[in-house]
């Protein structure tokens, strides 16, 4: 095997197929990147039995065709560290060599034909997805999921994918995001029925994949795992255990609350504003709306008090509520600043509901006060 590669080009794409090999394993091959040769394409293979990827890696001079085996760890660093333009990448028997104008690197190869398949992307039925619509599902839900709770489900999204829809969920039980836009049924492929709970890290892989050249990205789901294509990238992964919560049934439903029209940069500000005065121990801050405005506050023995105030359009009643800093802020700032929000509200005991004009809703639960 032999090719010759821009070093940039290559760098970017085998770290992102690199975030799936273990750091450590058992199994040490799994440490490894298989690069597979052939005269039309180059592809990286990564997997550590529970989640997998195969990306195609465009512009490579291919001289000939073959496959091997790169260390993660030790080919990235050459990646990173290295000041050529381009590198040549050789295996033979003896291993690997890879050199440029400026360096050369003898690095030992394991043998390919021990490394684990990776599934392709065969499915006949399966949903068509907008690549920058499922790149705003993930950004705008896997920051709720809990990937470190005993309630395994919640450590990932929840997709729900019917004719014309797609509908992604996370929550940690405190807070829940909800992101949903039109998406392509092919084959009758749906999974109302099914509880299709993608890990958080898959998710997120999936982002990292999904290029600007991408247009429309598959996605198929089946019993106990997934299968996503894009142009460039195949991912598998399985899925997560158990059963998830019923999302809906947290959504307000209230008719007796209020309504504020707000806009997620200023708020945000304010809200950093508010925030300074926090600690670990002291995360509340009051939300209390008044007619016409907005004044966040917070107190933390020995740190101090802090007392912002925003003008806003409201002339209900006055209402105080408390709130996690934290949660309000990971909402903000997966919008656009210009972004308008309506923010829903009932009385201190209830949940809130903030939700945009492009099929976004976010459920923060309050804090009693003795915890603020």
């Amino acid at each position: 095997m032999k090719i010759k590669a821009g070093r940039e080009k290559l760098l970017s794409a085998f770290q992102t197929t690199a975030a799936v090999a273990p750091a450590r394993s058992p199994k040490s091959i799994l440490q490894n990147i298989k690069l597979e040769v052939t005269d039309s394409e180059v592809t990286l293979i990564a997997t550590d039995m529970e989640v997998g990827i195969r990306l195609e890696v465009p512009g490579i001079e291919v001289k000939q065709s073959g496959t091997v085996m790169l260390p993660a760890g030790q080919f990235g660093a050459i990646l990173r560290e290295s000041t050529d333009e381009f590198l040549n990448i050789e295996s033979s028997e003896s291993g690997t060599t890879v050199y440029g104008d400026r360096s050369k690197f003898n690095l030992p190869s394991e043998n390919p034909e021990e490394f684990p398949d990776v599934a392709l992307f065969e499915e006949k039925k399966y949903h068509e997805v907008p690549a920058l619509l499922l790149r705003e599902l993930v950004r705008r839900t896997v920051f709720a999921t809990d990937v470190e709770s005993t309630r395994y489900a919640l450590g990932g999204v929840m997709l729900e994918m019917e004719e014309n829809k797609v509908t992604a969920v996370g929550t940690d039980g405190r807070r829940l995001a909800k992101m949903e836009g039109p998406a392509l049924a092919v084959g009758g492929h749906q999974t109302v029925e099914a509880q299709t709970i993608v890990p958080t890290r898959t998710m997120q892989l999936l982002e990292r994949a999904i290029s600007a050249t991408d247009a429309e990205i598959q996605i198929a789901a089946r019993t106990n795992d997934i299968l996503v294509k894009s142009q460039r990238a195949t991912i598998y992964s399985r899925l997560v255990e158990g059963r998830y919560p019923k999302w809906r049934d947290v959504i307000p439903t209230w008719s007796d609350g209020q309504t504020i029209e707000l806009r997620a940069g200023p708020m945000l500000s304010a809200l950093r504003q508010a925030s300074i005065v926090s600690r670990d121990d002291s995360r509340g801050i009051d939300f209390t709306f008044t007619e016409g405005a907005l004044v966040l506050s917070g107190s933390t023995a020995d740190v101090g008090d802090a007392r912002v105030e925003m003008p806003i359009t409201y002339t209900g009643p006055s209402i105080t509520i408390t709130l996690d800093h934290r949660y309000v802020a990971d909402f903000l700032k997966v919008l656009d600043p210009e972004k308008n929000i309506k923010f829903q509200m009932r009385d201190a005991e209830s949940a809130t509901y903030s939700m945009t004009d492009d099929g976004y809703g976010y459920v923060v639960m309050p804090l009693a006060k003795d915890r603020a």
